[in-house]
């Protein structure tokens, strides 16, 4: 099969499958006798796990595992695609208990203090994320914070904890149209409206549910693969 017609049956150009084949995503074409080259069903089973493993677990994952297939490390393969499995578990589970969170401020069972104020110091310790990370979201929008009028160091409370959760548990999603509009709904999120902040984390819920389906797909696309190249 020639490139143009194989781009096509996976609707990419013929110019990203050029790339993939340069990158070693894909085994080195075969070449015609007037020195065209010519993909092989092989080729085919390839471009569709990495179209299939690309939105679950990113590019940068699949071209990890793309790579430790053709160098015949299966035990590698299956160790970087369970790391991810293992990391949207975590996710999800960081989910269950922002929820729980949210549900006890909501009917009363845990108190919810606006006024009470943070460092970034604590603001760390609490929620887990590195100070640096934290400056970086709010230089890139997703909340804003006050200012110690007397030392103008950062001031924190409750809602951008709450927040700061929120936007944690989808750093590792991959990149998508949908990630980004649920972090510019966070971006947009009065915290003091609970029962929005629950609604956003419900759509943060379908968005993990969603990425496992996609991740099962991936790994039957990564089966069909490693039977095929019998390693």
């Amino acid at each position: 099969m020639g490139p143009k017609k194989l781009a096509n049956k996976f609707m990419i150009s013929a110019n990203t499958l050029r790339n993939y084949e340069a990158k070693e995503l894909i085994p080195p074409a075969e070449r015609s006798a007037n020195g065209y080259r010519m993909y092989t069903e092989r080729h085919e089973v390839y471009l569709a796990c990495i179209q299939a493993m690309a939105p679950a677990f990113g590019m940068e994952v699949t071209t990890v595992v793309m790579h430790a297939l053709q160098r015949n490390e299966l035990e590698e393969v299956l160790w970087v695609v369970r790391e991810r499995e293992v990391k949207l578990y975590e996710e999800k589970a960081s989910l269950d208990q922002l929820v729980e969170e949210l549900n006890s401020y909501a009917d009363g069972s845990q108190a919810y203090d606006f006024n009470q104020r943070f460092r970034i110091h604590e603001v760390s310790r609490r929620t887990g994320v590195p100070k640096s990370a934290i400056r970086y979201w709010e230089k890139s929008g997703l909340f804003t914070t006050e200012r110690d009028t007397d030392n103008k160091y950062r001031l924190y409370n409750e809602s951008h904890l709450l927040k700061i959760k929120m936007i944690q548990i989808l750093q590792s999603s991959v990149y998508s149209e949908e990630t980004v509009k649920l972090k510019q709904s966070i971006a947009r999120l009065e915290i003091q409206n609970l029962e929005q902040g629950i609604k956003v984390a419900e759509r943060i819920r379908n968005h993990l549910n969603n990425t496992i389906k996609h991740q099962m797909m991936g790994l039957y696309y990564l089966h069909q693969l490693i039977r095929l190249l019998d390693i």
